[in-house]
């Protein structure tokens, strides 16, 4: 045996072995024609190599010619399985091509056997022995046979085929795809080109060697093997991927029931062709099913609360076209209650190969159903109005008051903003104007007056109360609007009321006073009365003394100037005028006060002090009332010292505090207030003397409450008790 022999028989064993290894694995995946393809080229690559190493043995032209004349049927078998191979391999062949090679090949195999020897020599004259590789080897010599051009023709259609297979998926696909035509295609062209180039050089005797191709072929399977191979190695280890991969699911199908069944949810999946439906345990409890009970539609809405029902038909009809849905409806229970379910997955649409099918998740959704309508009744109750307003001020949500306030009814306030609503100067504090500000919102802000158009053009005061909040990541402002056009109304009342009061005080007041205030006028009239007695005997005198007679119309001017004076305060105490509020002088205040009661405070002989702060800026507010407040005290602390046999001393002080506050203490030497009476006594009708009824007390602290200030009382060390009256700049509240 040489190693010719040794060379082809390697071949062929390989090219078997090669198409039984295939063969076997198209024989369990019958799906893969690739296998069986290729497998056939093999076994036809085995067959020639053992007609050729027939032919090289023999040394009869009349054998060689027959030898050579069977061994294109293996040819032709190899030729035709590698056009199914790549036909098969590759998707983006033309068929029409391939259906041309093959049939040239069979038109070139019939010619083989009808004209002349075989296809290559019309008859063989001669075999020459050529010595290659230690041993002989036969090389025909003889006529070409003319049909032979038929057989180069199909392997021309041949090669045409497979560039077109390489350009084509070069053009439209990826690189893998791209880099296995190459390989595939790439080595079919060049051991072809080399084989008919080689047979041609032989025939026409250029060449003085055997016509062989098994080796050409050979290379062409192991190439062919190499890349089936691979995806043979890529099967497998995707398949061990696959095996992984069911191992992972099935772990997270079992992650996912837990988490479902953790979570409260329920999973399903509705074959609605066939009606066949899967549902977790939990998703039957929800659904009001038995263990065993199958869905069906129909049944399912017979559950269902009427008022849901379209709902449902809706959402079925779109995932039945492949889009995802969600929907919530109401179950209703056997014991007559009612249970909110909500429902959201993905259908595939039902086409010729797949039935429509339906997956999703039921979640009951019950406590926050009822906790919205809880809310909801909670908001439509509300004894106020509430807007819910967007960062960019538009309207949100309405309550039924707030379309009784402002006259619009929901849909019309949906498409205002509430600046058209609610005339409001923020001042630092108000409605959320951007995403960044609700982070930095904090809690509610104070009520601010405002006010607010109705539909009609009216403008109604209101108070509204602001609160920032966010709900799924959105900045909104809840807005709390309350009318108060009867609050305001009532404290008219009430403000006008306390005026009477404080005037029927004064009134009461004065009265009191009245001996004092008689005193106080007797006193310059009788002085007009002697001064205008005196000018007339001066005018009597023999020459008048109009000296004298000037003195005494002087001092009849300065009587009627003090009787005046006296009459203006009481006129100016006695008045029911409106309420001014304007600046006026502390101090002269107080001045004013002491002379008015100054008659009374010598009766009673209390002697009496002040200590004006000669800084002391002005306040703004009425003169009047103020004055009516510094007389109770005065008077007050002139009872308090009645019982007193000596040093009885009313003193009043005026000083200014830092904060633009301006204080009046009004302090006497009585007998004090006893501690649990410190605050009561400014209460009505709490009092300490015996003819009181308790008012003037309470009436002195509203007033100075009115005018953004305080009042109160403490006890000296030294005895008495000291009365504070803060008074604010401008009336601010203290």
């Amino acid at each position: 045996m040489n190693w010719v022999d040794i060379v082809w028989l390697m071949s062929g064993a390989a090219s078997l072995t090669l198409g039984c290894i295939h063969l076997s694995i198209w024989l369990r995946r019958r799906r893969h024609w690739t296998h069986l393809a290729f497998s056939v080229a093999a076994f036809g690559v085995a067959a020639m190599a053992m007609v050729e190493l027939a032919s090289l043995r023999v040394s009869d032209p009349v054998q060689y010619a027959a030898i050579l004349r069977w061994g294109h049927v293996p040819f032709a078998v190899t030729i035709l399985s590698l056009v199914a191979y790549v036909h098969l391999r590759f998707q983006e062949s033309r068929t029409a091509l391939a259906v041309l090679a093959v049939g040239a090949r069979l038109a070139a195999l019939a010619a083989n056997f009808l004209s002349g020897e075989n296809l290559n020599f019309r008859s063989i004259e001669s075999i020459d022995r050529v010595t290659f590789l230690g041993g002989e080897l036969s090389a025909p010599v003889g006529i070409i046979n003319p049909w032979m051009a038929l057989g180069q023709l199909s392997q021309l259609l041949l090669m045409v085929y497979l560039l077109d297979v390489i350009i084509r998926t070069w053009r439209r696909r990826g690189h893998e795809e791209r880099k296995r035509a190459l390989i595939v295609c790439g080595s079919i062209l060049l051991f072809l080109v080399s084989n008919n180039t080689w047979t041609i050089l032989v025939v026409l005797g250029v060449v003085n060697f055997p016509i062989v191709v098994n080796v050409t072929f050979v290379a062409v399977i192991v190439v062919m093997g190499y890349e089936l191979g691979g995806e043979v190695l890529r099967a497998a280890f995707l398949s061990e991927s696959l095996l992984g991969s069911q191992d992972r699911l099935r772990e997270s199908e079992r992650r996912l029931r837990l988490a479902a069944q953790a979570g409260g949810l329920g999973l399903w999946i509705w074959r609605t062709s066939i009606g066949s439906t899967w549902l977790t345990d939990n998703g039957r409890a929800l659904l009001g099913l038995a263990p065993e009970q199958d869905l069906r539609w129909a049944a399912l809405l017979e559950r269902v609360h009427p008022a849901d029902v379209p709902d449902m038909v809706s959402c079925r009809e779109a995932a039945l076209s492949g889009a995802t849905y969600a929907c919530e409806f109401r179950i209703l229970q056997d014991d007559g209650s009612v249970r909110w379910l909500a429902a959201s997955g993905r259908g595939d649409a039902e086409d010729a190969d797949e039935p429509g099918i339906i997956r999703g998740v039921l979640q009951d959704v019950t406590e926050r159903r009822v906790a919205e309508e809880r809310f909801r009744l909670m908001v439509e109750n509300a004894p106020y109005a509430i807007l819910m307003v967007e960062y960019d001020g538009r309207i949100a949500l309405a309550n039924a008051r707030a379309e009784r306030l402002f006259g619009y009814n929901r849909i019309e306030l949906a498409s205002l903003t509430v600046d058209a609503l609610i005339l409001l100067e923020l001042d630092g504090a108000g409605f959320v104007t951007s995403p960044a500000s609700a982070d930095d919102a904090r809690g509610t802000a104070p009520g601010l007056t405002s006010t607010a158009r109705r539909k009609d053009g009216q403008d109604v005061p209101v108070e509204v109360v602001l609160t920032p909040l966010q709900i799924g990541g959105n900045p909104y402002t809840i807005a709390s609007i309350t009318d108060i056009s009867e609050q305001l109304k009532l404290e008219q009342q009430a403000s006008t009321q306390r005026d009477e009061l404080a005037h029927l005080s004064r009134v009461a007041l004065l009265g009191e006073l009245s001996g004092s205030l008689a005193h106080e006028l007797n006193q310059p009239l009788t002085a007009v009365l002697s001064n205008a007695q005196a000018a007339l005997r001066f005018m009597d005198h023999q020459p008048p003394n109009l000296a004298e007679v000037r003195e005494s119309l002087h001092c009849i001017v300065e009587s009627d100037k003090r009787a005046s004076e006296v009459i203006r305060r009481l006129r100016a105490m006695m008045r029911k005028d409106a309420v001014k509020h304007e600046e006026m002088d502390v101090n002269e205040i107080v001045r004013e006060s002491l002379q008015l009661l100054n008659t009374d405070l010598i009766s009673r002989g209390v002697a009496h002090s002040l200590e004006a702060s000669p800084d002391l800026p002005s306040i703004i507010g009425d003169a009047v009332q103020v004055k009516q407040v510094l007389l109770n005290l005065i008077i007050n602390a002139c009872d308090a010292m009645r019982d007193r046999p000596s040093e009885r001393l009313l003193s009043l002080r005026t000083l200014a505090h830092p904060d633009g506050m301006v204080e009046i203490r009004v302090s006497d030497t009585g007998g004090g207030i006893p501690e649990a009476d410190l605050e009561r006594i400014f209460s009505p009708f709490v009092t300490t003397k015996s003819e009181g009824i308790g008012l003037g007390l309470a009436i002195c602290r509203t007033i100075i409450h009115a005018h953004g200030g305080h009042l109160s009382a403490d006890n000296n060390e030294s005895g008495g008790a000291t009365f504070r009256v803060l008074l604010a700049r401008e009336g601010r509240p203290a």
